[in-house]
């Protein structure tokens, strides 16, 4: 399979093998900036695979090379045992009662081959035997060994435990995997079990830059390997799955930050999207920490030792690991007397396994089998779910004035355009100021960034509602092809307007002016981004016809996907979008919100492609209101080629008509005469002192205003000076503060670039191009300050950024 420098690969083969439940077991250490422990995978053949054939080619030379070294297994002495106790089960919430209520580095890495008395000549490893690859990047790899599932369980059974239970526990698969919904339970309970039980024998192993081969001697066929496997593992200090850094408080802490290369430096995976699974996790850390993670319960931390405690989460709904997500540091949990608690839904106790769940609605539902909310009658009637935030407590303030009082309404909203919440609970961070965005979203938890808590609110709840609309379109129905990164971020984009106008109450009229003055904004935006870049990174669909293929082993690659310039593009954002309100636009938006409710009702819990979505969209409207729509003319106007849509240019010329844009026009008509004024050394008698300018502008409009100064060739520092304290420029939220800088950095309007060097230390998730704003002046003062600030905070920016900034800079 041909590679570019740029493209992520995925190596796992899922075609022949699927993990169906990780079970971690980790440690958290801050002194070393490791996360040690074991990962078990309960594995299943895959149906698609049945045909394989055990065809190997004789191992590289680099194995041979390294059988007598680096393929040794180190000594038993070097991995600490721990494992899950039994009565961390007792953590698992009472879901049934609850319900009530989303750069590579290429380190050699360690290899190794099993010792075992009945295992091959490690030679041979991988000419005959089936071999199953995981995803694996910057991981210091210490044993692998099959789990003795039978023997653990045989001698462990409770003697209360049903003769239809302990039918269970000498095997995983195929039917406790595929055991009912209602018995969801049970499932987690013996997936816990199971993951306690010892090693059976040491499988051989090796690992290369981006991934881990495993095989057990004499196994040639998927079907015969073994069901469940254990590794035991350490990340390493240059692993790029998780960022350790300091808060706003300078504690450490560390989290998963949506790194490129995803989760593989965290833990071995499957990082295909079609390797559905779930998971259950537990965490030590120190007691001072606070662990979250995405689960479904609500974890409560058990004292292990002293200064240490664990935490417990689980999933039971089938995601992509890439999905998976945990945070560790000192936060604070923000309250309010006015806000419900969570701890009132938060019901533990050990899970009973006599389970008669009545709650079930008999609503068929179109995925694989789990215990889903569309099916809990209840959870229908939920306008907004069980929610916490949690912050460093430097941020307590901002949080309760800025972020807990919007919450409930963004969740409302979501809820009013799409129906039921795919997910139980929410749990949002403010992470550090180094996260690289304004937001990330998975499955029971979001990150924001601390940008969003500044200025007006608006930026927040729009953020807010963006990240929401993630559970259902990213997360409850996700791309089966990573390039199709619209099929998530343009949906997102677009809904988050629809629920900032029910968050913000806007009638009809308000709703349409507001909405038309954001896309003008994003149309510029686009417009500027498709000036500027590449344009095979401006395609929406880049595989085009061989969207969703895979080799016959499911490895694949994601084009770009190591592209450090992509992760700050917004093409897939904008354009995705664009499509998405010229659909709505051209066949009635109560139609298209109508059938995107049915949509997601039916297309929750599964993976799409452009073509599931626009079918379905076609063939669910009447013909009268297609107005010539097709899918073969979406793909050649908005998805398969770059550049601007013909579409879009006929629609933004619509824009300039809008009363919030003319209003805008007649404030920056006021500015440049002021300029010329001031310019010309004007007496101030002859000024009209105040100009009449609106400083209640709302933020859409002040950063309209701001892009059109841009475009003015000089503004004088008298102008710029009465510009920042007429809207209070430096107390405006982050899009603005933005804006502003950019004028500074222009115009160098020296007595604010202070301003420049705070939003640069304090803004990072939008700082990045300011950088190369600085250097492209060629003034010596411009580039000391992108030097001085790049030095500051170099050490705690993610891969992305250094490079990107680096380039920039030397």
């Amino acid at each position: 399979m041909e590679q570019n420098t740029d493209d992520l690969p995925l190596m796992a083969n899922t075609s022949h093998i699927l993990v169906k439940h990780y079970a971690l077991d980790l440690d958290v250490c801050f002194q070393s900036q490791t996360i040690t422990g074991s990962i078990v995978l309960f594995l299943q053949p895959n149906s698609s695979g049945e045909n394989y054939k055990a065809c190997r080619s004789p191992p590289s030379e680099t194995c041979k090379d390294q059988t007598k070294e680096s393929c040794m297994l180190p000594s038993n002495n070097s991995i600490s045992q721990s494992s899950v106790k039994d009565s961390t089960f007792s953590d698992v919430s009472e879901r049934g009662a609850s319900e009530n209520y989303g750069l590579h580095g290429n380190r050699k890495q360690t290899s190794g081959v099993s010792i075992s008395e009945d295992c091959c000549d490690g030679g041979n490893h991988g000419s005959e035997d089936f071999i199953l690859v995981l995803d694996c990047c910057d991981l210091s790899v210490l044993k692998v060994e099959e789990v003795d599932i039978a023997g653990k369980l045989s001698s462990t059974q409770s003697s209360c435990e049903s003769e239809h239970q302990k039918s269970y526990s000498h095997q995983v698969s195929p039917e406790l995997v595929a055991l009912p919904a209602s018995r969801w339970k049970e499932q987690l309970y013996y997936y816990i079990r199971y993951s306690q039980a010892p090693g059976c024998g040491e499988l051989r192993y090796f690992a290369d830059t981006w991934s881990l081969q495993i095989s057990k001697c004499k196994v040639y066929v998927p079907a015969d390997f073994p069901t469940a496997i254990r590794i035991w593992y350490k990340t390493t200090a240059n692993g790029k799955s998780v960022k350790w850094t300091t808060d706003q408080r300078g504690r450490p802490c560390v989290y998963t930050f949506g790194s490129p290369i995803n989760n593989r430096a965290l833990f071995p995976c499957q990082e295909p999207p079609v390797a559905l699974s779930t998971w259950h996790a537990t965490v030590r850390a120190p007691n001072n920490c606070i662990v979250l993670m995405s689960g479904e319960n609500v974890a409560v931390p058990n004292q292990n030792v002293q200064g240490i405690c664990s935490w417990f989460y689980y999933v039971t709904m089938p995601m992509p690991a890439s999905t998976f997500t945990i945070a560790v540091g000192s936060w604070t949990e923000v309250k309010d007397s006015s806000c419900a608690s969570l701890e009132s839904y938060h019901l533990s106790g050990v899970i009973p396994l006599n389970m008669d769940d009545k709650s079930y609605s008999e609503e068929e539902c179109k995925h694989i089998e789990y215990p889903c909310r569309y099916r809990i009658r209840k959870a229908h009637s939920e306008m907004y779910i069980p929610h916490r935030v949690f912050a460093p407590d430097i941020l307590i303030h901002h949080c309760k004035e800025m972020l807990l009082p919007v919450l409930p309404k963004c969740l409302e909203a979501a809820y009013s355009v799409l129906g039921t919440h795919p997910f139980s609970r929410l749990d949002i961070l403010i992470v550090p100021s180094n996260f690289s965005s304004l937001g990330m979203a998975s499955p029971h938890i979001i990150y924001l960034s601390q940008s969003l808590l500044s200025g007006r609110n608006q930026l927040c709840v729009s953020r807010v509602c963006h990240e929401i609309a993630h559970a259902w379109f990213g997360l409850a129905i996700g791309a089966r092809d990573w390039t199709e990164e619209w099929l998530s971020e343009g949906f997102a984009t677009h809904l988050e307007d629809v629920f900032l106008a029910r968050v913000m109450k806007f009638s009809k009229e308000e709703s349409k002016e507001h909405q038309d003055l954001k896309a003008l904004l994003r149309w510029r935006r686009l417009n500027d981004e498709i000036s500027n870049s590449q344009e095979e990174l401006q395609i929406l669909r880049p595989q085009g016809e061989s969207t969703g293929d895979v080799s016959d082993s499911g490895a694949s690659m994601v084009r770009h996907g190591l592209n450090a310039d992509k992760t700050f593009m917004q093409v897939h954002y904008l354009k995705g979008y664009f499509l998405l309100r010229y659909l709505a636009n051209t066949i009635g938006a109560d139609t298209y919100f109508k059938f995107l409710r049915r949509f997601v009702e039916r297309s929750h819990g599964q993976l799409i492609l452009s073509q599931d979505f626009l079918y379905m969209l076609l063939e669910t409207i009447p013909e009268h209101s297609k107005c010539g729509l097709s899918v073969d003319a979406i793909y050649e106007i908005w998805l398969d080629p770059p550049g601007m849509p013909q579409p879009l240019l006929e629609e933004s010329q619509t824009w300039t008509g809008n009363g919030l844009v003319q209003q805008v026009k007649q404030e920056v008509s006021k500015w440049i005469r002021l300029n010329q004024r001031n310019r010309r050394g004007g007496t101030g008698r002859k000024r009209q002192r105040s100009q009449e300018f609106d400083e209640k502008i709302v933020p859409d409009q002040l950063i309209l205003l701001l892009d059109l100064l841009l475009e003015e060739k000089k503004i004088c520092g008298k102008t710029l000076q009465c510009l920042k304290k007429t809207y209070n420029l430096q107390e405006q939220d982050a899009e603005v503060r933005h804006r502003w800088c950019e004028l500074v950095i222009k115009h160098k309007y020296t007595t604010s670039y202070k301003d420049v060097e705070t939003f640069l230390l304090q803004d990072q998730a939008m700082g990045v191009y300011l950088y190369g704003e600085l250097m492209v002046n060629e003034d010596a003062r411009q580039q000391e300050l992108a030097h001085r600030c790049f030095a500051a905070v170099r050490d705690q920016m993610d891969v992305s950024c250094v490079k990107v900034v680096g380039e920039m800079l030397f």
